[in-house]
């Protein structure tokens, strides 16, 4: 195997739920040594959220579910009771051995066990601490609880999501993933990659401060700046874009297809192939801000011209004209899809309950040092033993009285 990028770099990972799992997942697949500690007999939350379930060797369910499988390889599990005096004193020994420390309890939760960041400086100046919670360190907000459908919420992205503002059962909506929390893993994993420049740099360490809801705010992207350029305040607009047009999904002889026609030259490609010229010479439709101001009557004749063919007839069509155009996917035809196939997207992995698992590729691709698959996510607890025994040179004897105590 090749060197990776990350490689020598060990992370204490106190994350659950989805956005800190998101960052170190991202970390472990390029190269980190991953240590997630978990709660003896329960671990993190998501191992319980399904059905679907991993099907053992067995041919039963096992504990472990789909929802836990997608953030959580190349990593290595070991159970740990922060309550006790020996566990705390045993997390400070591994604290001791890693570079980075990530968590995302609610604020001011590891201050009682004292492994907050301020107490952990003073000890370990060079670590990197990063904590992941829904409304960041500060602020009227930072003491409540946040979950990944309340930043949406707040961060106003369900405002712009759903079914255009005055139709039929208009509602704001959700997306359909948990991306305020993906997102934030992956700014997490940004920022740590920086701290640890800074750090191997100075020697010093310092605290990432990452919120759902900072994350979710600043992805906005362009529909922030609308908002703050005009001072209008977007509506939602269902598929269609607010700042281009056709940029939309078109109903077609047997289903949909998306049109995405970013300039005036892709409009005027889309008329000749669709055998309406004219569309694009009409002052109506001829410019991008023209077709903006006219917008519900491009929309209804694009409708018209593309329910005439099937859905093949334009993505095939339009691809060999140079006019972005795709199909609407379900999951399984993404997986099916000789794109996806292609570059890799699935990936399985061997699992502990004897199977293989299948997984969800990293989308990073790297010439020299690409992201490898290493461990299948792992059961809470398996490899106490292995970590305790590498990391801090523990015995099996030493590993099993910790267990007698209910330590590990």
């Amino acid at each position: 195997m090749p060197a990776l990028p990350l490689d020598g770099i060990r992370v204490f990972d106190l994350t659950r739920i989805l956005a800190g799992p998101t960052c170190t997942q991202l970390l472990g697949d390029l190269g980190a040594d991953v240590i997630k500690i978990e709660r003896a007999g329960a671990g993190d939350d998501t191992r319980k959220w399904g059905p679907p379930y991993v099907t053992g060797a067995d041919g039963k369910a096992t504990n472990e579910s789909a929802y836990y499988l997608s953030a959580n390889r190349n990593k290595r599990s070991i159970s740990l009771d922060l309550a006790k005096p020996e566990g705390r004193e045993l997390a400070k020994r591994l604290i001791a051995k890693s570079d980075l420390l990530v968590e995302n309890f609610k604020v001011g939760d590891l201050a009682k066990f004292g492994l907050d960041y301020p107490t952990l400086a003073k000890e370990f100046p060079r670590l990197v601490y990063c904590s992941i919670t829904g409304f960041g360190q500060t602020g009227p907000y930072a003491p409540r609880a946040g979950y990944d459908m309340l930043a949406q919420g707040l961060g106003g992205i369900m405002s712009v999501t759903g079914p255009a503002q005055g139709a039929p059962e208009s509602r704001p909506y959700k997306v359909g993933v948990g991306i305020a929390d993906i997102m934030t893993g992956m700014y997490a994993a940004v920022s740590i990659l920086a701290a640890l420049r800074h750090r191997d740099a100075t020697g010093e360490g310092q605290h990432v401060d990452m919120a759902l809801l900072d994350t979710q705010v600043s992805w906005l992207a362009n529909e922030a700046l609308n908002y703050l350029v005009s001072g209008k305040v977007p509506v939602r607009q269902g598929n269609a874009h607010p700042n281009i047009v056709p940029y939309d999904v078109f109903a077609c002889a047997d289903g949909f297809v998306i049109l995405a026609i970013g300039n005036d030259g892709q409009f005027a490609k889309f008329c000749a192939f669709a055998g309406r010229p004219e569309l694009s010479a009409d002052p109506r439709f001829a410019t991008n801000p023209a077709r903006v101001a006219n917008r519900a009557e491009l929309t209804r004749i694009m409708n018209e011209v593309t329910g005439a063919k099937a859905q093949h007839h334009w993505v095939e069509g339009l691809a060999g004209a140079g006019v972005p155009c795709s199909p609407v996917n379900d999951i399984g035809q993404v997986f099916a899809d000789p794109q996806v196939v292609a570059r890799g997207m699935k990936v399985e992995l061997p699992h502990a309950s004897g199977v293989n698992v299948p997984l969800v590729a990293s989308p990073i691709k790297m010439s020299k040092t690409p992201p490898s698959y290493r461990r299948a996510p792992p059961l809470c607890g398996q490899h106490t033993e292995e970590v305790l025994g590498e990391v801090l040179g523990m015995d099996k004897a030493e590993v099993a009285a910790l267990k007698d105590k209910g330590i590990v």
